[in-house]
């Protein structure tokens, strides 16, 4: 168990969206492919992610109209970003510790994966199936 890296539990080739789409395409995809997460590209590299949580805590702010405001706007401009190879343990730890519902993980500046608590509980029913 302490030998897993990331690699081994993310999700790979997430799906991602522009950092000028609006919310309202942000939630189509969430919705289309039933996930939270999504890791913002501008011009082909990642500038940040934003999940279901965000674009909630947007579209709840007075005068937010979700078919014109971006995603630029509810994105977390810092996420955890790992290589492949790290190991789950750190990762799980970063994320526990300083309250992250995600990690992106790049290989180079692509975006290969994202690690999220679904990818979490994955490994813990793994871990008690043996």
């Amino acid at each position: 168990m302490n030998n897993l890296k990331i690699s081994d539990y993310m999700t790979k080739s997430p799906h991602t969206i522009g950092q000028e789409q609006t919310l309202t395409r942000a939630h189509e995809l969430m919705r289309q492919y039933s996930v939270r997460h999504l890791p913002v590209l501008h011009g082909g590299q990642l500038v940040g992610t934003v999940s279901l949580r965000d674009l909630d805590l947007t579209e709840g702010l007075s005068d937010v109209d979700p078919d014109k405001v971006t995603v630029e706007e509810a994105m977390s401009a810092e996420p955890h970003v790992v290589g492949p190879d790290t190991p789950l343990k750190e990762v799980v730890d970063f994320l526990v510790d300083h309250g992250y519902g995600s990690a992106i993980v790049t290989e180079g500046k692509n975006v290969v994966g994202v690690f999220t608590a679904i990818d979490a509980m994955r490994c813990l029913r793994d871990t008690f199936a043996q």
